[in-house]
């Protein structure tokens, strides 16, 4: 495994697994006198993207009326969340905490603060693996909020009908997407894009691949299987049956609820309002190996709270970071279990995942626990992430030739991380 493995125990522990007999074992201002930007005086910005799960908004905005020692103003960002913080950490006006997966360009440019003296003895109770996708050069910056997966949703009644078994390889995948299509519905929704954004990854850990090497020092992809395990992509297109131009895009179930598709790779927040549509006619997949050398995988992200460095008040911020997301666990279990299904990023809230205990809950926390790959390393730079996905792109989309393309990719990448040690 590459460097996206993750820990057996500590996510069946988050998911509430062990012991419970089922798998064994916000806007921002000029601060005044300080010389920062940030927020009005006492005032603390926090930024969230905008979760689709109806209630999310009304809790943070309720958590954060809650904190005792300053007022806090929540931004709600629809859209390109990554991109506008991205943009916002380079110069522009910029929230005092804000949600995100940690890069190490924004700690080499000194544009957040480490957060390891949060934690105290609550460290043990945090999901080691994400702590670690947070950490860089020894030092935390983010604290997890709560896990997501991603896993393939289907009708086990529709693939009945098409004498389609559930695939277990991406070949069968292809030829399950191809057979599944019909008049009414496509055979697989995997994103308006084809699946280049969420199936990129994946598709590498398929060959037993990854983004980068285990020590996080080189490209992970630098393999002939990739071009391969890629190339499989414009297979999926070239069968007629991806459903592309859906009204919501792949975070979203409405394909999969309103009947436009039979598969639909999007993410484990989805289950309740799927299981709502479709009732028990509804199974989980992993994405697929691509042969007896590759691997099953579930992408596995969380969204941690971390605090920029140009806050007008740094040690209110973290502060504030403390207080919601290491003290008040109330909070903590409300968010990761009472919207939508997300996995607590606590041990010890694992009795609060009661959705996840039973049925297909259960079974993608196994799954995350068994094959969870954590998708978004420190080191996996915006740069390179775009170079790899428009060369996947034009592979699926314009039949580049796989090879060609990814040698490019690989050597944005190698760059990319010589840029980073320097």
């Amino acid at each position: 495994m590459g460097a996206g493995g993750l820990d057996r125990r500590s996510f069946l522990a988050a998911a509430g697994l062990l012991g419970l007999g089922l798998g064994g074992p916000s806007l921002t201002a000029c601060g005044a006198n300080t010389g920062r930007d940030g927020s009005a005086p006492g005032t603390l910005s926090h930024w969230y993207h905008a979760y689709g799960e109806d209630g999310v908004q009304d809790a943070v905005r309720r958590y954060a009326a809650d904190y005792p020692d300053a007022r806090v103003e929540v931004q709600w960002n629809p859209g390109d969340y990554d991109s506008k913080i991205a943009t916002a950490l380079q110069g522009g006006r910029v929230p005092d905490v804000f949600e995100a997966q940690v890069k190490v360009d924004w700690v080499r440019q000194q544009r957040v603060v480490p957060l390891d003296d949060l934690l105290g003895d609550q460290r043990p109770d945090f999901v080691k693996a994400l702590l670690d996708a947070q950490t860089v050069d020894g030092r935390l910056y983010g604290i997890p909020q709560a896990v997501d997966t991603q896993v393939l949703f289907y009708r086990p009644s529709l693939l009945r009908e098409a004498d389609v078994t559930p695939p277990t390889t991406v070949d069968e995948l292809v030829d399950a997407t191809r057979r599944l299509s019909g008049n009414t519905a496509r055979g697989l929704f995997a994103g308006n894009d084809g699946g280049v954004a969420v199936l990129t990854a994946p598709l590498l850990w398929s060959a037993g691949l990854d983004l980068l090497s285990r020590d996080g020092k080189s490209p992970g992809f630098d393999d002939p299987r990739a071009a391969t395990a890629v190339g499989k992509l414009r297979e999926l297109h070239a069968t007629g049956g991806l459903l592309l131009g859906a009204p919501a895009d792949w975070a979203d179930p409405g394909a999969f609820t309103e009947g436009l598709t039979a598969m639909q790779w999007t993410g484990l927040w989805n289950l309740p309002k799927i299981v709502e549509a479709h009732g028990d006619d509804v199974g989980v997949l992993p994405f697929p190996r691509l042969d007896a050398d590759g691997a099953e995988s579930v992408p596995v992200g969380a969204y941690s709270a971390v605090v920029n460095a140009r806050a007008a008040d740094v040690d209110r911020a973290k502060d504030y970071v403390r207080w919601l997301w290491v003290e008040r666990t109330d909070h903590q279990a409300e968010f990761a279990t009472a919207f939508g299904a997300h996995l607590p990023a606590r041990a010890s809230l694992r009795a609060a995942a009661d959705r996840l205990s039973g049925g297909l809950g259960a079974d993608v926390a196994r799954l995350v626990a068994d094959v969870g790959r954590v998708a978004n390393p420190a080191r996996w730079s915006a740069a390179a992430n775009t170079a790899l996905s428009d060369a996947v792109s034009r592979v699926a989309r314009e039949g580049a030739d796989p090879a060609e393309e990814l040698r490019a990719a690989v050597a944005t990448a190698r760059d990319e991380l010589t840029r980073l040690d320097r």
